[in-house]
């Protein structure tokens, strides 16, 4: 290129050195794992005694999250759901498995700060019971992300045991 003057030439290939530069692809942000509460904290908007989600352990954003709850005998929904026989409500473990979905989709830089929301249950089945002292490993894959809807299905076990599994629809506002 001649100084102070622009060929056609320096014009088509400076703008041709622009197109390569943008279809670069962007690196997705690198996740470090495990997430712990304080990590998912900033992820969901959910809170005590509603946060269900303990460790996050693999992720894959917008495909894929496997994590666990520690269930306690101290949560409160224990004092009223069969108290002589303490089991975690299906609805809570429907829920926690809705959560780490979430987690799954708010990862994804596009879909952060927005607000998960469970819009149904398809094929939900309950296997197992899940009780105090157990661990609730849960696996969610997202099956499809449209625009504010999608859907996954999730697994929950105890001792590799399925204790829950089906397909959870939610929306994103």
């Amino acid at each position: 290129m001649s100084e102070g003057k622009f060929t056609s030439e320096d014009t088509a290939e400076s703008t041709y050195q622009g197109a390569e530069q943008a279809v670069e692809p962007t690196p997705e942000p690198q996740i470090q794992l495990p997430l712990y509460a304080e990590d998912l904290r900033k992820i969901l908007p959910h809170r005590y005694p509603f946060f269900l989600v303990d460790r996050v352990t693999d992720l894959t954003p917008g495909k894929h999250a496997a994590g666990y709850k520690l269930v306690t005998a101290n949560e409160p929904h224990f004092t009223g759901h069969f108290p002589e026989y303490n089991l975690m409500p299906g609805v809570l473990i429907t829920e926690a498995m809705a959560q780490l979905g979430g987690i799954a989709v708010l990862t994804l830089p596009k879909m952060k700060n927005k607000m998960p929301m469970l819009a149904g249950l398809d094929s939900i089945r309950f296997r197992g019971q899940v009780r105090p002292g157990d661990k609730l490993d849960m696996e969610v894959t997202i099956d499809r992300l449209r625009g504010t809807m999608g859907r996954g299905h999730g697994i929950a076990k105890v001792n590799d045991e399925v204790v829950c599994e089906g397909s959870i629809v939610f929306a994103l506002g």
